[in-house]
C-alpha cells in the first residue's frame, strides 16, 4: 500500500509538469508579432469572399498556412484559424468604443475595417442584383465564424444598417425598382459614412500633428532662449576674465616699479 501511494504521488507531481510543457510548446510559443499578424490579415482578406461562399474551409486555412510559409512565417492551419477567432473576439470587444480609442488599443483596426467594409459592399451589391441572389448572399458565414458568432452582424449593428435592411425586407411586396433604389440609397449612405469617418480621422490626425508642431516650436523657442542666455553668460565671463587680467597686469607693473625704486635707493645708500 505504501508503494502504491508513493507511485500515485509521483504521478501527481509529474502530471502538471507535462501539462505545462505542452501548453508552453503549442500555445504560448512562438508569439505572433504585429508585422506577422498584419501579413496574415492581408492574406485572409484576399480569401474572405471564398470563406463566405463555402462551409468547408479547412483547405482554405491550409492555403493561408502555405502562404504564410512563403512569407517566412511557419504557422499551421489550426494556428491560423485560432488566431482569426481571437482577433475577431478582440475586435468585437472593442467595437463599442470610439474609433479613435479603438485604433489606439487595437492595432489591427484598419485591416479588420477593410475586410468587413469589403464584405458589406459585396453583400449589398449582390442584394441589388436580384431577390434570388439576395437569399444566397445575406447569410454567408464560414464555419469558424458560425462557431464563434456572426462578426458581420456586429459590424452591421455598429453602423445601423440592420434596421434599414429589416425595413426593406418587410416591404418586399413592392416593386423591384423601389427595392433597388432603396438598396442603392443604403450603399450611398454607407459610403458617405465611410467618407465621414475618414474625414473625422484625418481631422483628428491633423489636430494632433498641429499640436505636435506647436509643441516642437515651443521647444525650439525655449532652446533658443537657453542658448542666448548661455552665450550672454559666456560673454560676461570673458569680460570678467579680461578685467581680472588687466588688474593683474597693473598690479604686476606697480610691484616691479616698487622693487626697482627700492633697489635704486639701496644702491645710492
Amino acid at each position: 500500500m505504501e508503494g502504491h501511494h508513493l507511485h500515485h504521488h509521483q504521478q501527481q507531481r509529474l502530471h502538471p509538469q507535462n501539462m505545462s510543457v505542452n501548453v508552453d510548446g503549442s500555445d504560448r510559443f512562438p508569439q505572433w508579432s504585429i508585422q506577422e499578424t498584419k501579413e496574415f490579415l492581408l492574406i485572409r482578406a484576399e480569401l474572405d469572399q471564398t470563406f463566405m461562399e463555402t462551409k468547408r474551409n479547412k483547405q482554405l486555412w491550409e492555403v493561408i498556412s502555405n502562404r504564410m510559409k512563403e512569407k517566412g512565417y511557419h504557422r499551421s492551419a489550426e494556428q491560423c484559424k485560432c488566431k482569426w477567432k481571437n482577433l475577431v473576439t478582440r475586435y468585437k470587444g472593442f467595437e463599442t468604443m470610439e474609433q479613435e480609442a479603438m485604433r489606439q488599443q487595437f492595432p489591427f483596426y484598419n485591416e479588420f475595417n477593410a475586410i468587413f467594409t469589403s464584405r458589406m459592399q459585396r453583400m449589398l451589391w449582390a442584394e441589388a442584383e436580384g431577390g434570388s441572389k439576395k437569399k444566397k448572399t445575406t447569410t454567408p458565414l464560414s464555419s469558424d465564424e458560425e462557431e464563434y458568432g456572426n462578426d458581420q452582424e456586429s459590424i452591421e449593428a455598429g453602423s445601423g444598417r440592420k434596421k434599414k435592411k429589416a425595413k426593406i425586407a418587410s416591404g418586399g411586396g413592392g416593386s423591384g425598382s423601389s427595392s433597388l433604389n432603396s438598396l442603392k440609397e443604403i450603399l450611398e449612405e454607407f459610403m458617405r459614412q465611410q467618407i465621414q469617418i475618414e474625414a473625422q480621422w484625418m481631422e483628428a490626425f491633423e489636430a494632433r500633428e498641429n499640436e505636435r508642431r506647436l509643441k516642437e516650436m515651443e521647444w525650439r523657442q525655449a532652446m533658443e532662449v537657453l542658448e542666448s542666455e548661455r552665450i550672454m553668460m559666456e560673454e560676461r565671463w570673458r569680460e570678467r576674465e579680461e578685467q581680472r587680467r588687466i588688474r593683474e597686469e597693473a598690479r604686476a607693473e606697480k610691484r616691479d616699479a616698487l622693487i626697482t625704486a627700492l633697489l635704486n635707493k639701496i644702491e645710492r645708500q
